[in-house]
Order: C-alpha cells, then sequence, then structure tokens
C-alpha cells in the first residue's frame, strides 16, 4: 500500500487516493453529500479536497474555511467532536451563517480527522431532509471508522515523504453509475415514459439536461437538442430567475420531492416536479390551467452564458454579506470577498486598493495576473490610472476588451495582462475610499444587470473595509500599548535557556491582562512570574502594568510573601478586577524551584528524559478578593537538563474541552519537543494552541530551561 501512496502522491497532490475513501464513507453512512477539508499547517485553514453528491459550484463558498469559523466542521476540528445538526432548525440556532445560504432541509454531521494528537481534516456529511433528527449508532460508528481511515491513509502518505495536499479546486467525484437496464427493460422503460402525460426529462447532479422527451421539448416550446447538455436556466431565458434554480437546489441538496409553477411568456403555465436522487434528477413537466402556490413569473432580462445565472450570483452574495458580518480584520474582508466572488464571476485577478497620503496603495490582491498589481501600487492619485479616475470621482468604469480600456487610457502599461476588467469605486457614507479593480481574460460584456451587481458588492465590500480598517486602527494601538507593559528583552541568566511568546487573540476589539517575567536575583537565584488579569480592556492592561511591577518590586521574597503582598495592593486599589499569578523562585544552585499559585493554571515540569507532568499545586485564591488570603508554597526538584512551561489559560482553553485534557495534551506537546532550543519549543507550543483552539483567548507562554552542567 505504501508502495501506492508513493507512487500516486508523487504525480500531483495525492488526493485521488482519498477518493474511494470518501466515496465508501458515503456508502457506509447512507449520506448524500460529503465534503472533505484537510488542515493547512501554515495557516490554520480547512481546504476543501474531495467533494461528493452535489457540483463544484455550490460549494464554491466553502472551499477554504478558517479554524476559527462558526462553521460546523471548523467545529469539528478545533474540539476533536463529532458535531452533529439533525434539522435545518438546529443549524439555524447553532450555525446561522450557513443556514442562511442553505435554507434546505438536510441533516448533517461533521467529523474530525486526526492521528494521535495531530488534528489532519475534518468531514462533512448530508444526509436527505427526511433523514431522522438523530444520528443512529451505526451511522455513528461508519463515521468514526471513515475519518479514523483517511487519517491512516494521511498519514502513510506523510510518513512516504509525499503528504498528500488539497489542490486549488477540489475533486469532485462522479455520482454513481445508475444500472443498466435490459433491452426488453429500457423498451419498457420508453413506453412507460411515452404513455405519461406532459413531458419528461432529467438532470444530471449539476444541473444540465441529460435526457427530454418530446412532449417536455415541445411544453418547453424548444427542440431537444437545443437544451440537452445545457443548463436549464441558461437555454430557456424565461428560467433564469432565481426562484428556479433555488428548487434545483433545494432538491440536490435536501434529496427531497420539490415542485413549483412557472409562466412561460406570454400565458402558457407549467408545473414542474422534481424528483431527486444519488444519480440525478428526474422531472416531470405538465401544463397547468391555473398558477399554483408558487408561481414564478418570466424575467425581463435574458441570459448571457459569460455571466451566472442570477440564482447563483444572488447566492454567493447572499454568502458574501453573511460571511462579511463575521469579518473583524482588512485580510480577512479582502480574503473572503475573494473566495466568493472570484468563482461566481469567473474573475482572474482582484485587487483592492485605497488611498494613503495621496498615492494609491494596494491592501490586499489575489489572483494569476500579479503584474496587475504592480502597475498601480504607489501611483499619485492625480495620475492618469482607471483605479485612481474611480477613487476620485466614485463613479465605475467598465471595459468589455482591452481595446476600450486602452483607449480610455493608453498610457496604463496593461497590454498582455487583462483581456476584460472592472474599476469599482469603494464608497463610505457617499465618499469613495478607494478601488476595487478586477480584471478578466478574456473579453466580457458587464450587462446591466451584471454592472449593477458588480456595483452593490463593492458597496458591500466598502462598508465592511470600513469597519475593518477601524478595528485594525484600535487594534494596533491597543497591542502596542499592551506591548509596551511587558518585557522588550529577557534577561540573560547563566544557567537557564528562557524563551516567551505573546499572542493577542483573534477575537474583540480589547486588550487583556496578560503579563509575564522573569528576574534575575542573583548568581544563582531567579524568579519567574505569570498572570492573567481579568477582563479585556484598557482598565484590565493598567491593572497588569500594576500588578507586574508589584511582583517585580518584591521578586525574591518567598513565593508566598510576593502573592500575598500583591494581593494585598490589589485589594487596597479595589479595581473591581481579579488577576489570576503564578510565581515561581528558582535556585540554580540548589536545583529547585518553590513556587506558590493564586488560582492560575498549573505549570508544566519537563525532567531531562522527557518524561513530563502538570504540577499539582496548593490551590490559592486569585489576587485582589480577600486581602487576608494565604497562597501555600510548594516545591520541585528542577534538575539540569529539567524545563518548566508558565502559560495563561489562552493556550489550553477551549469550549467543550476539558481543561485537565487540554492541560495534558500541551505537556504531550512539551515532551515532544525535548531535543528544541526553548525559542524552537515556544513556537511548537503556540502553533498547537493555534491549531487546537484558535482566537479564543490572549496567549502568554513562559519557558525555562535549566541547562546541563557541562553546556
Amino acid at each position: 500500500m505504501q508502495d501506492h501512496v508513493t507512487s500516486l502522491s508523487a504525480t500531483g497532490s495525492g488526493t485521488e487516493l482519498l477518493d474511494s475513501a470518501v466515496a465508501h464513507v458515503v456508502r457506509e453512512t447512507g449520506a448524500s453529500v460529503a465534503m472533505l477539508y484537510l488542515l493547512s499547517p501554515d495557516d490554520a485553514t480547512l481546504h476543501l479536497a474531495v467533494l461528493a453528491g452535489v457540483p463544484g459550484q455550490l460549494a464554491h463558498p466553502w472551499t477554504r474555511v478558517p479554524l476559527s469559523a462558526p462553521i460546523p466542521v471548523a467545529d469539528a476540528v478545533r474540539l476533536r467532536c463529532l458535531i452533529w445538526l439533525g434539522s435545518q432548525e438546529e443549524l439555524a440556532r447553532r450555525y446561522p451563517r450557513p443556514a442562511l445560504v442553505l435554507p434546505y432541509q438536510f441533516a448533517l454531521g461533521a467529523a474530525p480527522i486526526h492521528t494521535g494528537s495531530t488534528a489532519r481534516g475534518g468531514l462533512t456529511l448530508l444526509w436527505p431532509g427526511s433523514h431522522s433528527p438523530h444520528l443512529a449508532p451505526d451511522e455513528r460508528e461508519a463515521v468514526v471508522k471513515g475519518c479514523h481511515g483517511i487519517g491512516m491513509l494521511l498519514q502513510q502518505a506523510e510518513s512516504s515523504g509525499y503528504p498528500i495536499l488539497p489542490g486549488t479546486q477540489p475533486r469532485v467525484l462522479p455520482p454513481p453509475e445508475p444500472e443498466v437496464p435490459g433491452p426488453a427493460e429500457a423498451t419498457a422503460v420508453a413506453e412507460f415514459v411515452r404513455r405519461l402525460p406532459g413531458g419528461s426529462c432529467a438532470l444530471a447532479i449539476d444541473g444540465t439536461v441529460v435526457f427530454i422527451n418530446d412532449a417536455a421539448a415541445g411544453l418547453l416550446g424548444t427542440r431537444a437538442e437545443d437544451v440537452l447538455g445545457t443548463l436549464p436556466w441558461d437555454s430557456l431565458p424565461w428560467l433564469d430567475n432565481p426562484a428556479v434554480e433555488d428548487h434545483y437546489r433545494a432538491a440536490v441538496i435536501g434529496r427531497q420531492q420539490t415542485s413549483f409553477t412557472v409562466l412561460r411568456p406570454p400565458d402558457r403555465w407549467l408545473s414542474f416536479h422534481l424528483f431527486p436522487s444519488n444519480t440525478g434528477i428526474s422531472v416531470r413537466i405538465v401544463p397547468t390551467s391555473r398558477p399554483g402556490p408558487r408561481d414564478i413569473p418570466a424575467p425581463a432580462l435574458p441570459t448571457s452564458s459569460a455571466v451566472p445565472s442570477r440564482a447563483t450570483a444572488l447566492y454567493h452574495l447572499m454568502h458574501l454579506a453573511a460571511t462579511l458580518t463575521e469579518a473583524v480584520g482588512t485580510r480577512d474582508v479582502i480574503e473572503l470577498t475573494a473566495d466568493q466572488l472570484m468563482p461566481a464571476f469567473r474573475i482572474q485577478t482582484l485587487v483592492v486598493m485605497t488611498s494613503a497620503e495621496g498615492r494609491l496603495r494596494i491592501e490586499g490582491a489575489r489572483g494569476s495576473r500579479p503584474a496587475l498589481m504592480e502597475r498601480f501600487d504607489g501611483a499619485p492619485l492625480t495620475s492618469a490610472t482607471p483605479a485612481a479616475h474611480v477613487l476620485m470621482t466614485g463613479i465605475p468604469d467598465f471595459y468589455p476588451t482591452f481595446t476600450e480600456l486602452d483607449r480610455a487610457y493608453p498610457s496604463a502599461g496593461l497590454r498582455d495582462v487583462v483581456a476584460a476588467s472592472a474599476f469599482l469605486p469603494l464608497i463610505v457614507s457617499g465618499h469613495p475610499v478607494g478601488s476595487l479593480v478586477l480584471a478578466y481574460d478574456r473579453p466580457r460584456s458587464f450587462d446591466p444587470e451584471e454592472r449593477a451587481l458588480l456595483t452593490s458588492i463593492a458597496g458591500l465590500l466598502a462598508q465592511a473595509l470600513d469597519r475593518a480598517r477601524l478595528y485594525d486602527t484600535k487594534d494596533r494601538l491597543a497591542h502596542s500599548l499592551q506591548a509596551h507593559l511587558l518585557p522588550q528583552t529577557l534577561p540573560a541568566i547563566t544557567g537557564l535557556d528562557v524563551a516567551a511568546r505573546y499572542l493577542p487573540s483573534t477575537r474583540g476589539m480589547g486588550i487583556g491582562g496578560d503579563f509575564y517575567d522573569l528576574i534575575r536575583l542573583d548568581d544563582t537565584t531567579a524568579a519567574a512570574a505569570i498572570g492573567d488579569v481579568q477582563g479585556h480592556n484598557e482598565n484590565a492592561a493598567a491593572l497588569m502594568g500594576q500588578v507586574r511591577t508589584a511582583v517585580h518590586a518584591s521578586a525574591g521574597a518567598p513565593p508566598d510573601e510576593v502573592l500575598a503582598r500583591t494581593n494585598r495592593l490589589l485589594t487596597d486599589l479595589d479595581p473591581g478586577l481579579f488577576t489570576s499569578c503564578l510565581y515561581v523562585h528558582l535556585d540554580l544552585a540548589g536545583h529547585t524551584a518553590r513556587m506558590a499559585t493564586a488560582g492560575h493554571p498549573p505549570p508544566l515540569l519537563r525532567q531531562p528524559d522527557g518524561q513530563t507532568e502538570v504540577l499539582d499545586l496548593p490551590p490559592g485564591l486569585l489576587l485582589g478578593i480577600d486581602p487576608t488570603s494565604h497562597y501555600p508554597t510548594a516545591e520541585f526538584p528542577l534538575p539540569p537538563g529539567g524545563a518548566l512551561a508558565l502559560y495563561t489559560d489562552g493556550l489550553v482553553e477551549a469550549p467543550g474541552v476539558a481543561f485537565d485534557d487540554a492541560a495534558a495534551d500541551l505537556a504531550a506537546q512539551f515532551a515532544l519537543a525535548l531535543d528544541q532550543d526553548m525559542e524552537s519549543v515556544a513556537d511548537t507550543l503556540v502553533r498547537y494552541a493555534k491549531r487546537a483552539t484558535p482566537g479564543t483567548d490572549d496567549i502568554a507562554l513562559l519557558l525555562i530551561n535549566a541547562l546541563p552542567e557541562e553546556s
């Protein structure tokens, strides 16, 4: 098997190795849709690698899922548990964003894929809306076994030297092959279809027409050969209505029968009945003398094959609007916009620009034409460029061909870079603040409907970008303040290898009260402290500075006295906030560590042989509650080669995960990093924490290694 893994993985990303495993899980669980995600080791993002049961275009908004996103598969991977949502109502209650975009009846399960403590990805499965609201024990077992098998495949490929990596687009598995009838049965089926009243046709899972009889073609007012192999809403302009495609989505995602009535101009009402399965959708078309309860009038505008259908465009627009409500920083806004907009409108390059000091500044870009990004960066707002013109005037410009762009801006220098382009103003409160540049690799007509839609999207982006820039400014200011309250450097202490990390949380606008300190007392003793002030605001940061100063001033006294003095100071100040703190006195000559805690997470102690434990300290009350509190001291050996890890709860806390389990996992990671220096160990532990508990809280980490005597 390993030779097979090696040979196939070497020829590409290797995701083809997962096809049969995903298909097996679908068969064993009875699911109708499967989405297999692989976890990127460097950016904490889940990438859709293999898709089964629905066409690729329906999955475009979900191809990249940040681990911090409120999406079932992200929660499953982060919390290392199976997420089950038995109804649309439960999905809407727990995950409003996907429920808004997918308002159909289905059951959903999401499960993590891991080997040991290594997270590798996640699997999302959908069942038809007729499924029980509860996951049966045999289905649960099949999901768990399937994820375990996929995890072993990923581990085996990685150990062979050819890890399986997702491609730029997911692999879409073909639907199962339908049974081929014998000659007699085929004849009987054909006769059966001919005898049915009305017309009959069949759609593939992706919506294309694969069969249509003469009766159906007559009712549709077309010839069979004109619609075979097309999407009905593309080949029949009067079906290009969001409600029509929405019924198709409901059928293919929920796998339930649906029907609607639509007007074929000028006055012919037709009733459509959709019967979906895993291999496609059977459609019955019958004339009706009067409109039904779900009437769909004919649209006024025709379609163009180069432009997405109105339903597809609205699908992506709705998803973008819902997604941007959760974006915080500028980078998030641009990345999420590119994820939704580029596949929907077949855009090759997207650039977002704002103004800074009278010049264009690129805030972010995505796509295949990097030269386009360089043309405008730093250009004066008075320059003869379309991006500057749009920013200054607030009027969008569309260029269906390069010739038209070159005629308007002959000095723009975009020959061989774009075939068509759109320059859209980003307007906030009536004032242009930037430009959105869209480039295409082939000419594009930009009909009025598409121009209006793209302009609306630019407005939506502008509002989100304005909020994000405000967030970024406040965030930089807040964390700059906090960084100046923390030690700029750690003192060099003979016999110790030390490292520290502070990472702000990815959510919220405030600053935290996490702090750490390392203090040289004399040639053979030192002190270390770490703590966390309650809250995430300027008051917490200010109090953190006072606590750190108080601990520093008392350092050298026994640990219980240091915490008692600091506690009395806090209760006298009466700030209304509580503080956890851990203080450690290091005796380098005696190879011991004496410590006391005020409600702080217990440290990790790693022995020279790698054995690591979570220390059990006598409890102490949080600082700032009771001025008479006592803080018992405990002593532990710290032999040469031994190491301590002091941390705040942001490194281990996650919803649904017990603290003891999270601390044990962190201890295991600390043990595995035995041969690394402390700087490398700090990076390893923070990287692990960001994947396990992304964005939940601020993180402070202080590592202390007693160097072997021969060093």
